[in-house]
């Protein structure tokens, strides 16, 4: 069944005609065409479709669109622009901490998302806020190394 959606992603509202049981994350990729969060697993394992949801980490292939109407949704997107990256993405480029890149999206969501709760977390605290993050690249030593680089830096930046 159609319905007439408004969903606010990175602060912008879209009104969309879109069936009730698709999934957030079909809908950001193919109506809105953000395509940061990526289809991993499609059953809330990897965390590659890692979106914020009122500024809490949510796998987007799990929640349906309908559920995020009236809430503000931020995607990786959201975050950072080429041009003006976000303190986590520049320590992640300066960590090497990105590889092939598909779970770089998810990985830098739930860093900001856990930046924002604890602007000053242990190596262990960072590794706990990732659990729900799968990277077959990097081993993630380097992901924990660029996001508590970010954390020294957090408070000093716009984020």
């Amino acid at each position: 069944m159609l319905e007439a959606m408004n969903l606010t992603v990175n602060n912008t509202e879209y009104v969309l005609e879109i069936q009730t049981d698709r999934n957030l994350l079909s809908v950001l990729r193919s109506e809105i065409g953000l395509t940061g969060a990526k289809e991993g697993c499609d059953d809330s394992e990897c965390g590659a479709c890692m979106v914020l949801l009122d500024g809490k980490p949510v796998n987007s292939c799990s929640i349906l669109a309908v559920q995020a109407v009236g809430r503000m949704i931020t995607t990786v997107e959201g975050l950072g622009q080429p041009d003006k990256l976000n303190t986590i993405q520049k320590e992640f480029i300066k960590a090497g901490a990105v590889q092939c890149g598909f779970c770089t999206p998810g990985m830098i969501v739930s860093s900001y998302a856990l930046l924002m709760e604890n602007s000053r977390p242990s190596g262990y605290e960072v590794r706990v806020a990732l659990s729900g993050n799968l990277c077959r690249c990097t081993g993630y030593q380097n992901i924990v190394e660029a996001v508590l680089r970010a954390a020294e830096l957090w408070e000093q930046t716009d984020n």
